[in-house]
Order: structure tokens, then C-alpha cells, then sequence
């Protein structure tokens, strides 16, 4: 581009998609004015830039992923207790809007007139816009699900208050957009991109990690995302509802060969988050919880034990070393599997370690596969909108099984068994569903308040072996809350970098507190 500054971020991706050459010619370029722009890595590299930031053993494991009862802490238990590490916090915030920067990239140099020719050898320019529109849709969701009022881009609106990623113009310090607005252009925004799909085109003509190329997949996938985010925001955001009929009726995932992820190398070089969080960093901190295993079991809820419970969890007798080899025998004996208790003060964690399940060899592997959205979830957004229906909730549940690998006679016996669909149970089985996904179960959590099997503060439960003579424990929870928190602050050092914005957005939203419920906050 003419004025356009490719970021050091951007030219790393260039890096990795770009083979070496001994071509002495070639080796004499200045690598840092590059010939060509792949706009697949840049693409990919935002990607990897999202899951990495997000599913690791510090954004995602010390903060949303005990939060929701996915997991655990072994150690630091504080962190479960919502007393979260601040620069987490601000790493987490930062890893949003580097991916969103890349993905702006791809947009400008498929629109500029001096580039984008050149961009079409790499996919059809219209689709490649579209598919960078629609993820940074899904950044700047999590985002404003995440934090409130944030600073926004929007591609296709030039509203005053959408000033983020303008270091072009000069914005410095952009405005924060409220709520209401990015929702509203959110919605807009995918099903504009997914109107500008050309499907006889490809994504991108290589290395489409996410799509494979498939503008179908692609548009799906902007569909379903729509109908998460106008489902989340229906009855508060004005034409919500529209967009819950227009996105079903266009087109959404219609089943698990639709789900959108990022596969992870099968290597030690580019391993996924946890993976490198327990076998290379040797941080063996967290697991599976007490109140998600006994769900699981049949303990806690309305159903039968659930076959999915061995897919997410290894039995008490398998080592770490055994999980990250894939040594253990999966077993039907329930007792082998149990939970590490939630909630619980760092000085009795270690006696509660022994005999606790760790998390299973499917989650802790190498070549992990890290979710945008899958189709169970789908299928349960449209039980929702279909007045709980009993067809969408069971094909969400088949679906979630059958992803996790669960044998055909096992999803059958469960399924007969299965609780009625009901407003509880079905946002039950999808918080099952969502699992690794703590994020999106925190926000539906925040939505709904459901599942109702969630430990709250001031609750109490069993511990796994006798402490100081105590064989329960109450949830304390810290930084004085009640409950589990409604929001993250922003980040420490948003007064310094940008005082007057955050001051307003802080204002507008009712406090820059744990407490301060986002618009969409029934629960």
C-alpha cells in the first residue's frame, strides 16, 4: 500500500508462510520492504493470534475457564476466587486488537487500488474482505462481551464514534463505542460480509487454516455467529430479533464438518496453548473441576452420566505423563474419574491433588483444536429461538458427542435417556457443549443463569479427602463479590495511555467494575 505501514506482527507472518531460498538475488532483498504480501498468513497469523492470547494457561485457565467450572487451580486457587492477575487481564485485552489490526490489514490491501490486484492471486478479493470482516466481528464481540463500551472499527460504517485501528488518520486515543452500537453494526457487518461472499470463489487460494477455502464454510460460519450475537442481544437491541430470522433463513452450520477451528501442528514447534502450558513449560497448575465432573457423573443436573465425561477427563490411576502420551484405557468404572474442588483456599489445594482426574488426552495434545464455533451450538441457539425445541436440542447433544468422538451405541443409550428439552436443560447441555470454550459459556452463564449446577460464593461442597478435620468446604470468593464477575475491568493502564475516553466509556457503562452488568446481562 501507498501509506500504509505493514506492522513487524504482520511481516513475522510473512515469515512463516514463506519458504527460504539460497537465491543470492532474493537473499538481497530488504526484508523489510517485502515484494509481496501473502494475505493468508497475515490472516492466519491473526488467528493464531486470537487462540493463542485467549485459550492459554493464563487468559483463558486462570481467569474464564474456572470461572464457568470447566477447570480447577492446584495452585493460586486465589485466581478461581476471582482475585485474577491484572497484566492477564491487559495481555488479554492487547491479543484482541493485534488480531484485529491483521485482519484490518488484509481488508486494506484487497481494497487499495495499488495492491489489490496483486491480493487477488492469493483468493477473490471480495472474499477475502469478507472473511476478515467477519473475524474481526467475532474479535470485537469478545470484546464488548468481555469489557462493555471498548474502542470499535467498523468497515463499513463510518460513525464518528467507531474510531479503533485509525493510526492512519492520526486517532491515537479512540473513542470508547457503546454497546448498543457495535452490537447494532456487529450485526450489520456479517450479514453484510456474508451477502458479499462470491461462493464460486475461493477464501483464499492457499493456507486457509480455518476454511479451507470453502466460501460456503465461510459463509456459514458468518450466519451462525450472527445468530449467536443477535441472540444474545435480542429484546435489548433494536432489530436483533430480524437478524436472529434473516441469518437462519440465509444459511448456518449444518453439522460438525462446519465447525470452525484452529488445528494446531502436531510438533513441539507450534503445539497448542495447553499443551505447551504443561509439557514444555511444565506448568501443571489447573484441571478438570469437582461440579463439572459430577454433572458429567449424574451427580449434579438432570441426567444420566454422561459418556462425554471420559473424552474430557483421564481416570484418577493415569499420569500427566501417561495423559501426554496417550497411555491410559478410558473406563466405564465412574469412580475413577474425579474432579479437582473449585473454590477452595490455596493452603488445602495440595490435599486435594491426590487421586483428582487430569484432563484428558484429547485436550492435551499437540494437534488440539481450538474453536470458534461448532454446530452443537447452533443447534441449541435454535432450540432456544424454536421455544426450546426437542428435535434442535437432542441434535445438539448427538452433535457435541459425536465431535468428542463418543462411540454411536453409547450417544444412542444417552440420547433415550435423554432429560425433556426445557429452557434449563437445554442450556445445560449447551454449557456441556461449550466445553474449552470458557468464554462464550461465561457470557451465555452472565445471559441466562444457567446451568444451575455452577458453585456459587457462599456455597458449600464436598472435598475430595479430609482437611484439618473437615470433610466440606465453603466457595469464598474474593475482590468482594457475591457472584461470578459481570465483566473484566479494563485494562490497568487504560487511564495513562487514554484517560479522558476511558474516563467517559467508564461513566457510560456505570463503573469500571466487576459488578457493572452489560446490557445483555439477565442473570
Amino acid at each position: 500500500m501507498k501509506k500504509t505501514i505493514i506492522s513487524a506482527l504482520a511481516f513475522i507472518a510473512l515469515l512463516v508462510t514463506t519458504s527460504c531460498t539460497a537465491d543470492l538475488e532474493e537473499i538481497n532483498v530488504d526484508p523489510n520492504r517485502p515484494v509481496s504480501v501473502p494475505t493468508y498468513g497475515i490472516f492466519n497469523f491473526a488467528n493464531k493470534a486470537i487462540m493463542d492470547g485467549t485459550r492459554g494457561p493464563f487468559s483463558s485457565a486462570r481467569m474464564a475457564l474456572p470461572w464457568v467450572q470447566y477447570s480447577a487451580q492446584t495452585n493460586y486457587t486465589e485466581e478461581d476466587r476471582f482475585q485474577f492477575r491484572q497484566e492477564t487481564n491487559t495481555a488479554l485485552f492487547n491479543s484482541y486488537f493485534l488480531a484485529a489490526n491483521n485482519y484490518k490489514l488484509v481488508i486494506d490491501l484487497n481494497v487499495d487500488p495499488a495492491t489489490k490486484d496483486e491480493m487477488s492471486s492469493f483468493g477473490n478479493n471480495d472474499n477475502q474482505i469478507a472473511a476478515a470482516r467477519i473475524m474481526l466481528a467475532y474479535t470485537f464481540s469478545q470484546l464488548v462481551d468481555t469489557y462493555g463500551d471498548v474502542p470499535y472499527y467498523s468497515y463499513g460504517n463510518s460513525d464518528a464514534d467507531f474510531q479503533a485501528l485509525q493510526l492512519d488518520e492520526g486517532i491515537l486515543k479512540p473513542k470508547y463505542a457503546s454497546q448498543q452500537k457495535i452490537y447494532a453494526d456487529l450485526l450489520k457487518e456479517l450479514q453484510e460480509a456474508s451477502e458479499m461472499i462470491v461462493l464460486s470463489e475461493v477464501v483464499f487460494t492457499q493456507g486457509d487454516q480455518l476454511f479451507q477455502g470453502n466460501a460456503e464454510k465461510l459463509k456459514r460460519f458468518s450466519n451462525s455467529l450472527r445468530l449467536r450475537i443477535a441472540n444474545r442481544v435480542k429484546g435489548v437491541v433494536s432489530g436483533a430479533e430480524g437478524h436472529i430470522t434473516d441469518a437462519i433463513a440465509s444459511g448456518v452450520m449444518l453439522s460438525n464438518s462446519d465447525n470452525v477451528g484452529l488445528t494446531y501442528q502436531n510438533d513441539a514447534i507450534n503445539p497448542s496453548p495447553l499443551y505447551i502450558a504443561f509439557f514444555i513449560n511444565n506448568r501443571d497448575d489447573f484441571t478438570i473441576s469437582n461440579t463439572f465432573v459430577d454433572l458429567l457423573k449424574g451427580t449434579l443436573g438432570n441426567n444420566s452420566a454422561d459418556p462425554r465425561l471420559q473424552k474430557f477427563a483421564a481416570p484418577i490411576t493415569a499420569s500427566l505423563e501417561d495423559v501426554g502420551n496417550n497411555l491410559y484405557t478410558e473406563t466405564d468404572d465412574l469412580t475413577k474419574y474425579v474432579g479437582m474442588p473449585y473454590g477452595i483456599p490455596s493452603a488445602s489445594a495440595p490435599s486435594q491433588l491426590p487421586n483428582t482426574s487430569r484432563f484428558s488426552s484429547n485436550i492435551l495434545k499437540t494437534d488440539y483444536t481450538e474453536y470458534f464455533m461448532e454446530y452443537a451450538e447452533v443447534e441449541f441457539l435454535l432450540a432456544e429461538n424454536n421455544n426450546w425445541n426437542t428435535t434442535n436440542y437432542t441434535n445438539g447433544v448427538k452433535a457435541s458427542m459425536e465431535r468428542w468422538g463418543v462411540t454411536s451405541a453409547k450417544i444412542s443409550t444417552y440420547l433415550t435417556n435423554l432429560a425433556p428439552a426445557s429452557e434449563e436443560n437445554v442450556l445445560t447441555q449447551k454449557y456441556i457443549a461449550l466445553y474449552m470454550q470458557p468464554t462464550e459459556a461465561w457470557s451465555e452463564y452472565r445471559r441466562t443463569g444457567f446451568p444451575k449446577t455452577i458453585l456459587k460464593p457462599g456455597g458449600t461442597y464436598a472435598l475430595n479427602n479430609p482437611f484439618e478435620g473437615a470433610t466440606t468446604y465453603t466457595f469464598r470468593a474474593l475482590n468482594n463479590l457475591t457472584e461470578m464477575p459481570s465483566r473484566l475491568n479494563y485494562p490497568v493502564n487504560s487511564p495513562q495511555l487514554n484517560g479522558e475516553n476511558y474516563q467517559e466509556a467508564s461513566t457510560n457503562i456505570g463503573g469500571d467494575l466487576l459488578t457493572t452488568k452489560l446490557i445483555w446481562d439477565k442473570n
